[in-house]
């Protein structure tokens, strides 16, 4: 069996003497005492190109015998799934919650599986998800803006038109099924009768995402064929959700799953997810698609009010490329199994709350998105503040963050405030430019409208560490005296991004 360790730190992993481990990358595999890599190797579990620290086991491993100092190093996520990949760190915000185990089966009343079905080249990830509710789940969605969206986005937003509840959400990835015509959109229905059998429900309680090669239809064949053991394999437990998280990636590099508890209104409820993502990502829903669960109780209108608000704030303001999906979905059900109260009003302190963590464990989920963008070397967050409005705050989150020769400018280590100001500048939001204000990290590099004196080299080693070891790159912008907040998440862009979508058909 395997561990992967996902860490972002550049100190060396120490491992407790006697344990022997093989550590492997694209290059190369060797076997390694930890005394010995204790004392004279650094080795990151974090670094350009998404090399991981793999530690193969003869037998099932005690997790204890590792006896990893937190003075040197934290673990953000730990894999033992067969066929798995590794799991991404999830960047929470703080708050009132404990991240727990269990992702997307974590709230009462869900469950979920991942298999291998046949969509995908044999040898493959899996390749087909299964998340159900024991009950009928409020069920709310947020999808692509782009208007050549595919079948199973229409569906999905056809069927939440004609019922505010769900019992199932499947997903498969290998083929998107867009731009596939009636012939598509008919073989989502197909699928969806199929299931809805086998799990004896209406089948407007399901609801389809698809990731994959655009212009391919599902492998309907496949697809119904694989559905009885997908519907066995369904489990409440950790496994589930995170054989879930991993068959729904494509060129992701990481899964990405995340689960939280908190006490709304006196009550402990929890909130799970799960997310795929790499690239073909921009503000407005990019290639990404999610699933979220709680078991809080709450009614249809308000909760699809919460859910857009949640996605404005999280997914919204991610960006890789530019590029707008034409299959992005966010589905997010609610089991109301927690026994907490109906939350029926947006204005109540339990409506607040629960949106606290709504947004948490989105925005959660989508760090992790940006952190593996396609052939990134570190996560960038941009947090905007003086701004008239929380939108306007956000809008120029966004431009900045999506600003290419920004992107450009932190692969190369070059701590170039101007091209954050111009990015600001064009955002579209009105702003005293005599107002503005830069920080790299805890440099300053640009106030009151004007560059600043600073230590370049330190700006460059801050850009140049964060990059050795995949940490996160924060740019702070002030643009006046307003209330308005705001946050987005992207990441740099390298030669590899290049390289990587020049070799894979989308």
């Amino acid at each position: 069996s395997e561990i992967y360790f996902t860490r972002c730190s550049g100190d060396p992993l120490h491992l407790q003497t006697g344990v022997l481990a093989t550590y492997s990358s694209s290059s190369k595999s060797n076997r390694l005492n930890p005394k010995t890599l204790l004392h004279t190797t650094k080795m990151y579990s974090c670094i350009p190109q998404h090399l991981f620290l793999h530690f193969h086991f003869a037998s099932s491993p005690n997790t204890k015998a590792f006896n990893s100092s937190m003075r040197h190093t934290s673990i953000r996520a730990v894999s033992t799934t067969e066929n798995s990949i590794p799991a991404a760190p999830i960047f929470l915000p703080e708050g009132p919650w404990n991240q727990i185990p269990g992702g997307v089966t974590a709230a009462d009343g869900f469950k979920a599986a991942g298999i291998y079905g046949g969509l995908r080249a044999k040898g493959e990830k899996p390749d087909l998800a299964l998340v159900t509710c024991d009950v009928d789940a409020v069920s709310a969605g947020s999808f692509t803006t782009n208007v050549v969206a595919a079948a199973p986005v229409l569906y999905c937003k056809r069927t939440l038109d004609i019922s505010n509840t769900a019992r199932a959400v499947v997903i498969n990835a290998g083929q998107a099924n867009a731009a596939t015509g009636k012939e598509g959109y008919q073989d989502v229905i197909e699928c969806v009768e199929s299931l809805a059998k086998l799990l004896k429900i209406k089948p407007e309680e399901v609801l389809v995402e698809s990731t994959g090669v655009i212009g391919q239809r599902i492998k309907k064949g496949a697809f119904i064929n694989s559905l009885p053991t997908l519907v066995n394999a369904l489990s409440s437990s950790v496994e589930g959700a995170d054989s879930a998280a991993v068959a729904i990636t494509t060129t992701d590099l990481v899964s990405k799953s995340v689960a939280i508890e908190s006490l709304v209104g006196g009550t402990k409820i929890r909130v799970g997810g799960m997310a795929k993502g790499s690239g073909m990502i921009h503000p407005n829903m990019a290639t990404m698609l999610g699933v979220i669960t709680t078991d809080a109780r709450v009614s249809y209108a308000v909760w699809r009010k919460m859910v857009q608000v949640a996605v404005s704030r999280s997914f919204n303001q991610i960006t890789v490329d530019g590029d707008t999906s034409t299959n992005d979905t966010v589905i997010a059900l609610a089991s109301g199994l927690s026994g907490l109260s109906c939350i029926s009003s947006l204005d109540s302190d339990e409506a607040i709350q629960l949106q606290a963590c709504l947004d948490a464990v989105m925005q959660g989920l989508a760090k992790s998105i940006a952190w593996d963008g396609e052939g990134a070397t570190c996560l960038i967050e941009v947090s905007v503040t003086g701004a008239n409005s929380e939108a306007e705050a956000a809008k120029v989150a966004r431009s900045v963050a999506s600003s290419s020769l920004v992107k450009a400018a932190i692969y190369g280590r070059d701590p170039n405030w101007g091209r954050i100001a111009a990015a600001a500048g064009y955002s579209g939001v009105s702003f005293h430019q005599d107002l503005l204000r830069v920080e790299l990290g805890d440099i300053l590099l640009m106030d009151g409208g004007e560059p600043q004196l600073f230590d370049r080299h330190a700006a460059s080693s801050y850009l140049r560490k964060a990059g050795e070891t995949h940490d996160t790159v924060r740019i702070q912008i002030s643009v006046g005296n307003g209330p308005g907040r705001g946050q987005a998440w992207g990441c740099d862009l390298s030669y590899d991004y290049v390289k990587i979508n020049a070799e894979y058909t989308t």
